[in-house]
C-alpha cells in the first residue's frame, strides 16, 4: 500500500471498476466472494461501474455469481446504459441507431428504443467490438459522414486479459476519427456521468465515497472530477512507475483491491 497516510474513516461507499480491479477477462483477481464478504462486513455501500459494454448488466451479474458473488442488477453500471441515457436526452422517442459493438450493447440500447440499423440512423454508437471487421468500420464511417451522431462508449485503448493487454474500444475509435475527421461524444469514463448515477442510487456523496479503477485517465480522472476519494490498484493496466507522472495523484494506490480492503480495516 503507497500513500498510506491517508484517513479511510470517512470512508461510507465504494465505486469500483471491474476490468482489471476484479478480474481479467474470465480469470478472478483473488477470491470475490470473500473480498466481497469484507466489503459487506465493513457496512460499505457499493456500486460497480465499468467502461465495458461488451456484456448487459443482468450478464454481468451472472458472471459475479459464477465467482460466488451476488448482486443486484441496480449495484452494476456500464457504458452502455450511459448511452442510452445520453441517447434518450437527445432522441427521446427512440429510433435507429448503428451499433459497432458487441451484443451487450446492442440489447442494452434496444431496451431503452433504439434499435441496431444499417441506415437512415440517428447516431452510430462505438465500442468494443472482438468481431470487428472493415465492413462495419465501413458503414460506420459511411454514416458518421452522411450526418450521423457519433458516439462512444468509451475511449479505453487497452483491455487486460490473462494474456496480456488487447486492443480496447479506443483503438476502434482512432480509426473511425481518422476516417471521417470526425470526434465523438464520450458518454463513459473519464465523463463522470456513470459515477453520478452511482452516487445518486446509493444516496451517497463525492466526499464519503472512494472510487476504485486500474486507469489514471479514465477510473481515476472521472473520480477527481467529481471531488471522490480515488484509489488506483496495480492489478490491471496501470503500473507504479505510470502513477508517478499523474497530477493530481489519486489518494491510495495499492497492488489490489484486497490490499486496499486492507487498509481500510486498519481505518
Amino acid at each position: 500500500m503507497y500513500n498510506n497516510y491517508m484517513d479511510t474513516s470517512a470512508i461510507k461507499a465504494l465505486i469500483l471498476d471491474m476490468d482489471g480491479v476484479l478480474w481479467r477477462g474470465e480469470q478472478p483477481i483473488g477470491d470475490l466472494s470473500n473480498t466481497f464478504q469484507r466489503i459487506n462486513s465493513l457496512g460499505l455501500k457499493f456500486t460497480l461501474a465499468t467502461n465495458n459494454a461488451t456484456r448487459t448488466v443482468a450478464q454481468y451479474a451472472q458472471k459475479l455469481s459464477r465467482f460466488g458473488v451476488d448482486i443486484r442488477l441496480e449495484q452494476i453500471i456500464n457504458s452502455s446504459i450511459a448511452a442510452a441515457a445520453y441517447l434518450r436526452k437527445r432522441f427521446p422517442s427512440g429510433g435507429n441507431v448503428y451499433v459497432v459493438g458487441e451484443a451487450g450493447l446492442i440489447d442494452t440500447l434496444a431496451e431503452h428504443g433504439f434499435t441496431h440499423q444499417e441506415q437512415e440512423v440517428l447516431a452510430v454508437v462505438a465500442a468494443m467490438d472482438r468481431q470487428l471487421t472493415f465492413e462495419k468500420l465501413k458503414r460506420a464511417s459511411h454514416l458518421i459522414r452522411s450526418g450521423a451522431l457519433f458516439i462512444a462508449t468509451n475511449p479505453d485503448r487497452t483491455f487486460p486479459t490473462p494474456e496480456g493487454l488487447m486492443p480496447g474500444a479506443g483503438a476502434i475509435l482512432a480509426f473511425l476519427v481518422a476516417a471521417t475527421d470526425t470526434h465523438p461524444v464520450i458518454v463513459g469514463k473519464p465523463f463522470p456521468e456513470m459515477y453520478r448515477i452511482a452516487l445518486e442510487q446509493m444516496n451517497a456523496q463525492p466526499n464519503d465515497t472512494l472510487v476504485v479503477g486500474d486507469r489514471l485517465e479514465t477510473d481515476i480522472a472521472a473520480g477527481q472530477e467529481l471531488g471522490c476519494t480515488t484509489a488506483l490498484v496495480l492489478s490491471g493496466v496501470t503500473t507504479q512507475e505510470q502513477s508517478k507522472g499523474w497530477s493530481p495523484p489519486p489518494d491510495f494506490i495499492a497492488n489490489d483491491l484486497n490490499a486496499l480492503l486492507d487498509k481500510i480495516e486498519e481505518g
